[in-house]
């Protein structure tokens, strides 16, 4: 029986340095390639989730293809499907990739597009999405994969990361409950807060039609003697809701999740009220270590100095998570897309991966097994959290 057993250790800093000192890459005689699709929002206001998605996979092929491709051949990533968010111009775009040659795709980038494309893919075209964190986004075929943490997991593994570093007993939270992720991420905590040593002293929320004003529950929140409040909603809401704590002399320690990556960068925003916040995210492009400093600088060399996201990295990650595959999978590109995206499958349950979101592996349902990241935000940028 063929050994599936593929073990990747990859750091962007190795890559990016071995295009220089590397020999010429050998592929396969002719000129067929691996051909990967990109779905995701291109245009519209989630656009700069789209297009890190885009460019990092770029950046990741290119590395690839200098050190041999995919089991030998070249990889091309094909122009980006743009579904501006909307699942409906998702399986659209995916119908389109499929005309033009794709055979396995990294997307969709959001819940919505992902669950749609994920019923027509499902057996049929591999599926790996970097970013796509609603529960239901791979449950349609056994050849679909996540990077991410889905929003469940993300409030149980903040409740973990809490308790084992001894951040708080008594915590407090405030999150929209008319918003699906927010929801989320706030019912798996609550959940996991007991066994964690933690005590849920006061649950608040607000609904998105209603978010401006949150001094009633803040008044609650602090009454309850809470030390820390976990904040599972977007940059834009926590950045209010921390301007209007600090106008309340409140003093409490704060925790979001990857929905607060980019509060820094919020329009009139005083930076200086998020010093000490703390966030679970993946990544972080003011991390010191040399894999994540690499890959900035290959994403802003090849992209007009831009800096880099979280869904850049996992993207990153996505597709060097399919090379360990295609290679244990001993894929060619000859092979109907159903019978790559049935070795591929296979294979993703053996690989484990060294990346820039972390050390991960795969379960058969899909999901990605890792340890979160936690930063905290200190004079202006993100410090790892050990």
């Amino acid at each position: 029986m063929r050994n599936w057993k593929k073990v990747l250790s990859v750091t962007a800093a190795a890559a990016v340095a071995a295009t220089a000192a590397m020999p010429t890459a050998v592929f396969a005689e002719g000129d067929e390639s691996f051909k990967i699709g990109v779905i995701g929002p291109m245009t519209g206001d989630y656009a700069q989730y789209g297009t890190n998605v885009y460019n990092a996979a770029k950046i990741a092929v290119d590395e690839i293809n200098e050190d041999g491709g995919f089991n030998g051949y070249q990889v091309e990533v094909l122009d980006a499907g743009d579904d501006m968010g909307d699942p409906e111009k998702a399986v659209n775009a995916y119908n389109d990739l499929l005309d033009k040659g794709m055979q396995m795709l990294c997307g969709a980038v959001t819940s919505g597009s992902c669950i749609a494309v994920g019923a027509e893919a499902a057996e049929s075209t591999f599926l790996f999405t970097p970013s796509a964190t609603a529960i239901d986004s791979i449950t349609a075929g056994s050849n679909e994969f996540r990077m991410c943490f889905t929003d469940p997991a993300q409030g149980a593994k903040s409740a973990q990361y809490i308790g084992e570093h001894g951040l708080a007993t008594k915590v407090a939270v405030l999150y929209d409950s008319m918003a699906d992720y927010n929801s989320g991420v706030h019912d798996s905590f609550v959940e996991a807060a007991e066994e964690n040593g933690l005590e849920v002293v006061a649950d608040e929320a607000y609904t998105t039609d209603n978010n401006t004003d949150y001094s009633v529950q803040l008044k609650k929140i602090a009454d309850s003697g809470a030390e820390l409040l976990f904040l599972p909603n977007y940059y834009s809401d926590n950045a209010l809701i921390l301007q209007q704590a600090s106008e309340a002399g409140m003093d409490i320690k704060f925790f979001g999740v990857d929905g607060m990556d980019g509060i820094l960068g919020v329009e009139n925003f005083d930076t200086s009220l998020a010093e000490g916040v703390m966030l679970l995210t993946p990544f972080s492009a003011t991390a010191e270590d040399e894999a994540s400093q690499a890959f900035v600088k290959a994403y802003g060399d090849a992209n007009n100095g831009e800096t880099p996201n979280q869904f850049a990295a996992d993207t990153y990650d996505v597709i060097y998570a399919m090379k360990a595959a295609a290679d244990a999978a001993e894929i060619t590109p000859d092979m109907a897309n159903e019978d790559i995206s049935a070795a591929m499958s296979e294979a993703m349950l053996e690989v484990e991966l060294d990346g820039l979101t972390g050390k991960a592996t795969w379960t058969e349902d899909g999901e990605c097994d890792k340890e979160p990241k936690a930063f905290v935000i200190e004079n202006g940028e993100y410090k790892e959290m050990e």
